[in-house]
């Protein structure tokens, strides 16, 4: 019998018309409301006399509440995943906001009043309780500090509404329904933003030149309004954190991450230093599409090579479970599981939205995978990324509900973890044209989170520096864009044929409240990678190990996840040794590369 190809929500509800759907939204908001007034009454008559009675309570209150909402939000947006034009689903998102911004307000005021009480340690000792979240209750009184005062902070959140997330949801909305005029088979076609984009991975060379010069005239069309947006969204973030006491955006960011700024710094210098062998990369693919001036932008994700090898779902779960499971037999067993159990949506199907994600949904210790499964060898790497989220999951199923969120820098740990095993399996078994493949498709990942994402955080530093004191008009965004493709990208890039309009189409610029939306992806691949040489260089050992560590991610910060594994993110060296696994990928690319393509 062939696997299911389509997840099941049911452990949730049934449909919005479950009576538990409803049920369980009513008990979130009834919740949210009681825990906000008693958080706000923790410091009056009797309750001010027994602080370590009223974190437990807070604790408590917290979990209780936390449950139905996992389960009503997760609920709608894993529907909208396959069913984006869903009326009802979209009708509750202005409800879900509205508890979202209710939940803020209840973790403000609990952070106000945590992080007023002396003696924290002596409260939480002695409590099994408060024990166990000891490191929250930490950072909760660390944020004490750089959260709006009460009387302000419900206005802010209403006019956030109409506001940035407003704008945000403009650019969402501009981006998503401009149509791109291309003339295709002699004719001309309007077709979505996001169907040109998927050309720059076509195989005719002319289909990629022509999807690119349709799309940079289609963003021109919408520049006014999408730089209108990106002043907005940058000057709102700019007032709260300051509104929030933070020095700069980028400390707030660091702090939301639990990351040290010595870290990122460790991070920069190490991804600066590898330009040179990434830029080496791409004038190796340059030479083999035929360019000599660099690699023009339409061409970053031009195909070299070809894996000939084609899956149908049923056989990559095979492939994955026979893969994963030669790592570890736990990890084999728990694929095997998510595919025959439902957890993932696996195909293409109208309505449904692109790309691939993974939702981990802690009361119900599972997770849902949505993937658009094609065939190829890249949509059986994407299943195991996606399924290295979910095993990850996984191995937080046990943990306090509070405790099973992680910050950003290491949510890519497993993922990675499981792409680079399936990557480096399938080399095995490649003959040279498909090695290239395989190899430019590991290579064009890594630059796109090591190059690419460096061009960001310049672009959105720069940007966010600028709207401290003007708005920036468009000539200004096109060209700190450009700036950042050039200081990035160097000579690996053909100059007069890069991308003036990424700022337009990358929609991480456009939130208020997440700012560098960038550098974590940078973190989370080379620290996913450090992970993978320790597991070559010590085998059945580090098993143990590596499920610890992804425990860990839910009650501590990246310096001590790192450490608990013997890993200082704080050193540059170790960044420098991740990236030397992908300098010696990009060496034997540029070998294979020129001996293919030596004159005979």
């Amino acid at each position: 019998m062939p696997l299911p190809t389509e997840w099941d929500l049911t452990l949730l509800f049934d449909s919005f018309d479950d009576p538990r759907f409803e049920a369980s939204f009513q008990r979130a908001e009834a919740l949210a409301t009681a825990m906000l007034a008693a958080v706000n009454g923790f410091e009056s008559g009797e309750k001010a006399e027994d602080p370590a009675a009223n974190l437990e309570a807070g604790i408590r209150m917290f979990e209780e509440l936390m449950d139905p909402i996992y389960r009503v939000f997760s609920y709608i947006n894993l529907v909208l995943a396959t069913d984006a034009t869903n009326a009802t689903a979209l009708a509750c998102q202005d409800r879900e906001l509205l508890l979202q911004n209710q939940l803020t307000q209840i973790q403000s005021a609990f952070c106000r009043y945590v992080g007023g009480l002396e003696g924290l340690d002596d409260l939480i000792q002695g409590s099994e309780l408060l024990e166990a979240h000891a490191f929250l209750l930490h950072e909760f009184a660390s944020q004490a500090a750089h959260v709006l005062p009460p009387e302000l902070e419900p206005t802010v959140l209403r006019m956030q509404m109409n506001g940035g997330q407003a704008f945000s949801n403009l650019r969402d909305l501009l981006d998503g329904t401009h149509l791109v005029e291309l003339v295709r088979d002699q004719e001309t076609v309007s077709l979505p933003l996001s169907e040109v984009r998927g050309m720059a991975y076509s195989p005719d060379a002319a289909v990629r030149k022509a999807a690119y010069e349709a799309e940079l005239e289609a963003y021109r069309k919408i520049e006014i309004p999408m730089a209108a947006c990106l002043n907005a969204v940058k000057g709102e973030a700019q007032t709260l954190s300051e509104l929030k006491g933070y020095p700069s955006i980028l400390d707030e960011t660091l702090t939301g991450q639990r990351t040290e700024q010595a870290t990122l710094e460790a991070l920069l210098t190490a991804m600066e230093e590898s330009l040179p062998d990434f830029r080496r990369y791409l004038r190796a693919k340059a030479r083999a599409l035929g360019h000599t001036n660099g690699l023009p932008f339409y061409d970053l994700f031009a195909p070299v090579g070809a894996v000939s090898r084609r899956f149908t779902y049923d056989e990559a779960h095979t492939y994955l479970v026979d893969t994963l499971g030669r790592f570890s037999e736990k990890m084999g067993a728990f694929v095997d599981h998510a595919f025959r159990n439902r957890w993932i949506d696996a195909l293409p199907r109208p309505g449904k939205g692109g790309g691939a994600f993974c939702a981990t949904i802690p009361p119900v210790r599972q997770s849902r995978v949505l993937s658009n499964f094609e065939g190829s060898f890249s949509s059986v790497s994407t299943l195991a990324h996606e399924l290295g989220h979910a095993y990850h999951g996984d191995c937080l199923k046990d943990a306090p509900i509070l405790l099973s969120d992680y910050p950003m820098p290491l949510a890519e740990t497993a993922s990675i973890f499981n792409e680079t095993l399936v990557a480096h399996a399938a080399l095995a078994d490649a003959d040279a044209k498909e090695a290239i493949a395989l190899l430019d498709n590991e290579l064009l990942e890594a630059t796109q989170v090591i190059v690419d994402i460096l061009s960001r955080y310049r672009f959105e530093s720069a940007v966010i520096e600028a709207r401290k004191t003007r708005g920036l008009n468009v000539a200004e965004l096109k060209e700190m864009m450009l700036e950042a493709q050039r200081s990035s990208y160097g000579d690996g890039l053909d100059p007069d044929v890069m991308h003036p309009y990424m700022w337009a189409c990358k929609g991480h610029y456009y939130s208020v409240d997440l700012s560098f939306y960038n550098w974590p992806y940078a973190f989370g691949l080379l620290f996913g990678r450090g992970v993978y040489a320790r597991y070559l260089a010590e085998g059945a050992a580090f098993l143990p190990l590596y499920d610890q560590l992804l425990e860990r991610t839910g009650r501590d910060s990246v310096t001590g996840v790192a450490a608990s594994v013997g890993i200082d993110v704080n050193d540059p060296a170790f960044w420098r040794s991740a990236l030397d696994t992908i300098r010696e990928t990009i060496d034997r690319y540029e070998a294979l590369v020129d001996t293919v393509n030596k004159p005979v």
